[in-house]
């Protein structure tokens, strides 16, 4: 995968050499129309190899982050993704691969903080813990409103978590009720 962003490197330090040797006076017609297609030709290398690099880093980097079993381990794997993206987006900042990509990486990271927060949301709520349980629904809220880019999946979140939510309320009203009929006996 380096190797596509050495020869990137490369293309780049070639098209700047290129630029220089035209700038020069003196030079024929011949080589300078020689030079201008070899430079338009590493420009396409140049971004085939970029694009290249990024597309397979990022890949890498997120199936990675998928195998990994903490949530800061994923985040910190996912986020390098981004970052191969991001690099490769100061060069081609209107690439629709390189943004699809890094949108894709994000929706990711989002999943991982709401699926987090879901989970000891369920754990809290198993072990009867129901305010801590609803705290916990509304922190994965937080993350899902914030991060989910996707509005069909944001949508669809906010409803089940709306639900749990609502489904723990009544269970904390039930509890209250039954505390105050026991006090009053």
């Amino acid at each position: 995968m380096d190797s596509h962003l050495d020869v990137f490197h490369l293309c780049r330090e070639y098209a700047a050499s290129a630029e220089e040797a035209l700038q020069a006076s003196g030079l024929p017609a011949e080589k300078r129309m020689a030079i201008k297609a070899g430079k338009e030709r590493v420009r396409l290398l140049q971004k085939h190899h970029l694009l290249t690099w990024a597309r397979e880093s990022s890949r890498a980097l997120t199936a990675e982050a998928q195998q990994r079993a903490r949530m800061s381990d994923k985040i910190e794997s996912a986020n390098k993704a981004v970052q191969c993206l991001d690099s490769a987006l100061e060069v081609y900042p209107n690439e629709p691969e390189l943004n699809a990509s890094k949108l894709a990486i994000r929706e990711f990271i989002a999943s991982v903080k709401v699926a987090h927060w879901v989970e000891l949301a369920e754990r809290s709520a198993f072990k009867g813990h129901y305010r801590r349980a609803i705290e916990r629904y509304k922190d994965a809220l937080f993350y899902l409103t914030k991060e989910t880019v996707n509005e069909d999946v944001r949508a669809d979140g906010e409803k089940r978590i709306a639900t749990e939510i609502e489904r723990l309320e009544a269970q904390v009203q039930v509890r209250r009720r039954r505390a105050e009929e026991k006090n009053s006996w």
